[in-house]
């Protein structure tokens, strides 16, 4: 895959999360090998202590449990997707476990995360989640979520509660690999990105433009930093002298939550 696709991706602390103190409780990883391409964004509950943890650990272990098996995969291939749960499941019960204290208590404390991700091999791309979020295939943006009293779905429930349906991924969309031109995922603070498109940039005379940007322009790519500098331009407070008025004005971040895309495009 990495001879047909190339691969970004980025994250900035919420303007809200920086007032309260707050760590960046989103995380994101990804692969791009010879057989498979694999991005993964994640999002803590952002009511429970330390969710940045989960977020972190989620990403990369979902990545992993994906590589381990992505050969393996087929369009219509629910078991695929019911295997990788298992085993995510069983290793956040064994990190949970591993900590100590009462069990529900750690996995709540710790390992609530949101789940938005896509796979793409030879035998196509699959984009899939477990909670909300933004994903966007060939330029068609779509929105998961929200979800009622804005409590997605969690995988660890399903540790919990192994009865309900709701902590299993979701498969959003597939296509043939042939089809595939771009796909961008996000964690649902890239819909305040999106919103804020003719909005201009704090403290310049600049637009943030379309949410295409990241799949259509070069510099995204062929600098690591790139998304992380756009969304951290997006995200600064800044303070100006208005010598008119004869005061200080004040323009603050247009992200208020934390903000975390990873984008795919096949290569020209």
């Amino acid at each position: 895959m990495k001879e047909q696709f190339e691969i970004a991706g980025g994250s900035v602390i919420g303007r809200e999360h920086l007032r309260s103190g707050k760590n960046n409780q989103d995380a994101y990883w990804g692969i791009c090998s010879a057989d498979y391409a694999i991005a993964v964004v994640c999002d803590g509950c952002g009511s429970r202590a330390h969710s940045e943890v989960g977020a972190k650990i989620g990403a990369r272990l979902t990545v992993e449990a994906l590589a381990s098996c992505a050969k393996k995969i087929t369009i219509d291939d629910s078991f695929f997707w019911q295997q990788v749960q298992q085993d995510l499941l069983k290793k956040l019960q064994a990190l949970a476990c591993i900590m100590g204290g009462n069990f529900s208590q750690t996995l709540q404390d710790y390992f609530l995360f949101t789940i938005v991700g896509a796979l793409v091999t030879p035998a196509g791309a699959w984009l899939f989640s477990i909670g909300d979020g933004i994903i966007a295939v060939n330029g068609t943006v779509t929105q998961l979520g929200p979800f009622p009293q804005n409590t997605p779905p969690y995988l660890a429930y399903g540790l919990l509660d192994s009865t309900s349906e709701a902590w299993q991924f979701q498969i959003h969309k597939t296509l043939p690999l042939d089809e595939v031109k771009s796909i961008l995922i996000g964690t649902d603070g890239v819909k305040n990105f999106i919103e804020a498109a003719e909005t201009n940039l704090p403290g310049k005379e600049e637009k943030v433009g379309s949410i295409s940007q990241f799949w259509e322009q070069d510099c995204y790519f062929k600098n690591p930093d790139s998304v992380r500098r756009k969304l951290a331009l997006m995200n600064r407070e800044v303070t100006k002298p208005d010598w008119e008025g004869q005061q200080l004005v004040r323009t603050v971040g247009l992200l208020p939550d934390d903000t975390t895309l990873m984008v795919l495009r096949k290569r020209v």
